[in-house]
């Protein structure tokens, strides 16, 4: 199960809303071995796509040595899907090389930039094999 902030619910959506119509991504950092989300990173996706993402190499390199100096881990991974449900696509399963995280994805495929309807959905992906996860949203840790 993933339990998230609402205020990190919040700022993952207005991320992908922001990019509409390109997918978002980025990573929310936590404690080692907490499991439990705290820093929020939004990233730039370098492929500038609608229908894919892909984080910068010389971010992602950065982005890790920052959390490793700071005993973190990427908790959450997020993208989002402009077009389709949030459910990771083959090319997501390909990418997901971290078996401790929780990938979600946030459709915005009904209302774009605009407020309205969203899917937020959590994801574990281990050895190419997904499994949906209750995603639990509170006020604080």
């Amino acid at each position: 199960m993933l339990i998230i902030t609402t205020e990190l619910r919040d700022r993952i959506v207005a991320h992908a809303r922001a990019d509409h119509p390109d997918e978002a991504c980025g990573v929310v950092a936590g404690p080692e071995g907490s499991d439990r989300p705290e820093r929020f990173i939004p990233m730039l996706n370098a492929a500038r796509s609608p229908t894919f993402y892909e984080f910068d190499s010389s971010d992602l390199i950065r982005l890790y040595n920052e959390m490793w100096d700071r005993d973190e881990e990427p908790v959450v991974i997020y993208h989002s899907h402009t077009a389709t449900e949030a459910y990771p696509s083959r090319t997501d399963v390909s990418l997901a090389k971290e078996p401790g995280a929780h990938y979600v994805l946030v459709s915005t495929r009904e209302t774009g930039n605009d407020d309205g309807p969203y899917e937020f959905r959590s994801y574990r992906i281990v050895d190419e094999t997904i499994t949906e996860e209750e995603v639990r949203f509170v006020d604080a840790y």
